[in-house]
């Protein structure tokens, strides 16, 4: 052969794959992703006949199934890649390091229920920056976002923004300022993790399926903040919502939740039992309320004990007993007051009636009158807070399928109460935990705690899962 020939034809068997894989990378993108002739696909065979390890044969299998699935880019069918993408997002360093300065400046200036001026203020600057449209104020100092096309469906994710009236005992850099009121219960996170969650929305708002409300809510702790938002048409058009709360119980990012009943119902009373002074020396001259009270408490223990069905938890605990401080003295008045707690209305409102029939029958007893206050008028009543089984699904494939299933656990019930009961009376909802233990951070005090505090590696995760949640929702319902 001669020469010049064979030199030619060694160096088109090295560089005929190369050519062909860069041939096959332009007609790849010049190719409608789910639209081929037969004459596009023998070419395309023909190419790949030439390297059959060529990208084509691996691209072609992802356009297959891109074509039964629907376009991998809009993230229609959920996939490994929209999780990465979502997690990307929020693990960028600088949004890393935004969310955690946010979360700070908040737990530096905590402000109480209804009076978080400065928290809304703060959000309301962030939405602004983000282009995002929002309506303030709803329930004094709440507002009202959203994100996507405008239209149905209506997806929600609520954060809560007050704080409570503790003095921090954590020394760090980013200590409450304000003299005793801190962040005990990490609504400063909550905050947080909602705005990293719009941010991470608005840069996806052009695959949303629909619209995403972001509630930023005044007054968990105390007030009823939920009632009021919704009063003041926090969930017009909203089909569906979802909250976080962070967990001292749960390692850091682990997911936890369950159906139906998650927290209780919680109420407190106050009970005045009456009945005439007299000189302890002469009881017969007087009408006892100590020993009336005394019976009554007693009485109030055979509620849940006696009357409850033992597979539907109760409680009902008397906390206070105040018959004054004279020690020769019978007195006029007892006061007594406690707590009440159930996971279902209808168990709730029975033990609100009997509660009151007990004091009342029971003072009669002894010839006492009584009174019974459950504070409905100052919004201290708090019912069951019930997770829908279809969104308690949902919350469990989004954390399974963006974190590994290492990362979600079925929760039991607890006897804390929440005012995010107020949605999930009118919606379908779920509310879940966000893990913050780390031993070696410290972060292993409860919530209300003087000592409580978070590892602030979960803002971002807890921001990508709240986004998630909400853009599946969306892309599965829209």
């Amino acid at each position: 052969m001669n020469p010049l020939k064979q030199s030619a034809l060694v160096l088109s068997l090295i560089f005929a794959p190369f050519l062909v894989n860069n041939l096959l990378v332009f007609v790849n993108s010049i190719s409608p992703p789910c639209s081929s002739s037969s004459s596009d696909t023998a070419v395309f065979d023909a190419i790949a006949s030439i390297n059959p390890k060529s990208p084509l044969n691996a691209g072609k299998n992802r356009t297959s199934a891109s074509c039964s699935q629907g376009s991998p880019t809009s993230c229609h069918v959920w996939d490994v890649a929209c999780s990465e993408a979502v997690l990307g997002l929020a693990r960028k360093p600088e949004n890393v390091e935004w969310i955690k300065g946010l979360r700070r400046k908040i737990h530096e200036n905590p402000e109480l229920a209804f009076e978080e001026y400065e928290t809304s203020k703060l959000i309301r600057t962030e939405l602004n920056r983000m282009e995002i449209e929002y309506r303030y104020p709803l329930a004094k100092t709440g507002i009202r976002a959203w994100i996507g096309t405008g239209g149905p469906p209506f997806v929600a994710i609520r954060a809560d923004m007050d704080a409570l009236p503790i003095q921090e005992g954590v020394e760090w850099e980013h200590k409450s300022k304000v003299p005793g009121k801190m962040h005990a219960c990490g609504h400063d996170a909550h905050v947080a993790m909602l705005v990293g969650a719009a941010k991470i929305l608005k840069d996806r708002e052009h695959l949303l399926k629909g619209t995403v409300i972001l509630l930023f809510q005044p007054a968990e702790e105390a007030g009823n903040g939920a009632k009021r938002m919704i009063g003041d048409g926090a969930l017009e058009n909203v089909e569906a919502i979802f909250a976080v709360h962070v967990s001292h119980e749960h390692p850091t990012a682990t997911i936890g939740s369950r159906t139906g009943p998650l927290l209780a119902g919680c109420g407190f009373f106050r009970a005045v039992i009456s009945g005439r002074k007299g000189l302890a020396s002469n009881p017969h001259h007087s009408v006892d309320p100590i020993l009336a009270a005394s019976a009554t408490v007693i009485s109030l223990q055979g509620i849940v004990s006696r009357e409850s069905n033992p597979l539907d938890s109760q409680v009902v605990s008397v906390t206070s007993f105040n018959g004054g401080n004279n020690l020769n003295m019978i007195p006029d008045t007892v006061v007594i007051g406690g707590t009440f707690r159930a996971f279902s209305n209808a168990s709730f409102y029975n033990l609100l009636q009997r509660i009151q029939e007990v004091v009342v029958e029971q003072a009669s007893v002894f010839r006492c009158s009584a009174t019974v206050d459950f504070f409905e008028n100052d919004s201290t009543i708090y019912p069951p807070t019930v997770n829908d089984d279809i969104m308690y699904e949902h919350v469990k494939k989004v954390a399974t399928d963006l974190l590994g299933p290492q990362n979600f656990r079925v929760v039991p019930p607890m006897m804390g109460a929440e005012d995010f009961s107020f949605y999930t009376e009118i919606v379908p909802a779920a509310f879940y935990y966000i893990g913050v233990r780390n031993e070696t951070l410290g972060s292993i005090h409860t919530g209300h705690s003087p000592y409580f505090m978070i590892d602030e590696d979960v803002l971002p995760i807890g921001a990508a899962v709240h986004a998630s949640i909400a853009e599946r929702y969306l892309n599965e319902r829209g």
